[in-house]
């Protein structure tokens, strides 16, 4: 195993990331995006997944969060895309129903090279703290386009925004776990190719 690294520098954010898919190299994840509720979560996904990365952002946050969140999504995905390679030899599927108090939500993934997102969710408020609801469908689709992968993520029910939040980002977490799980099949295709 290799540590994956990545930069993305535009007129508008920096993100630097350095990503170990199986967490065999780093110690653990550093997370600083300058966006506290997008730390927590990311820490949470790092920590359910296994995937250990030191990530560093630096965005135009004085204009809002959108910049920052959709680039740090962009860059994490295209070092996961770089990470799995040619996806020889693993689970490729992974599913995850996760709870947290009155929230329930579920994540259905195929790592297969197509990608695609279905975000069925509902959060009952704009925000949570300074951070806008809307951005998490955004750092899911910035993730799953530059991942090359396939994402359907589904709310079922939950009245906190913040308990719906971590729900996505553990069983996201939970689910790409296990399609990484490696496997005897070179590759889960008919195709003999992913």
């Amino acid at each position: 195993m290799t540590l994956i690294k990545r930069e993305r520098e535009t007129r508008e954010t920096r993100i630097t990331i350095t990503l170990d898919l199986y967490g065999e190299i780093l110690e653990r994840s550093k997370i600083t995006t300058g966006i506290g509720f997008l730390d927590h979560m990311l820490e949470l996904l790092s920590f359910h997944s296994g995937i250990l990365f030191e990530l560093s952002a630096e965005g135009d946050l004085e204009v809002d969060l959108h910049h920052t969140v959709e680039d740090i999504g962009i860059t994490l995905g295209q070092a996961l895309e770089i990470a799995l390679g040619d996806r020889k030899g693993i689970a490729r599927y992974g599913e995850a129903t996760i709870p947290l108090e009155e929230a329930l939500s579920q994540a259905v993934l195929d790592l297969a090279k197509r990608p695609f997102l279905h975000f069925d969710v509902n959060f009952p408020t704009e925000k949570i703290g300074n951070f806008d609801t809307e951005l998490i469908e955004e750092f899911f689709r910035a993730l799953v386009m530059h991942g090359l992968f396939t994402l359907h993520l589904r709310t079922f029910y939950g009245k906190n925004s913040h308990h719906i939040a971590e729900t996505l980002f553990k069983a996201f977490a939970h689910a790409f776990k296990r399609a990484i799980t490696p496997v005897e099949e070179e590759f889960v295709s008919t195709k003999g190719l992913l």
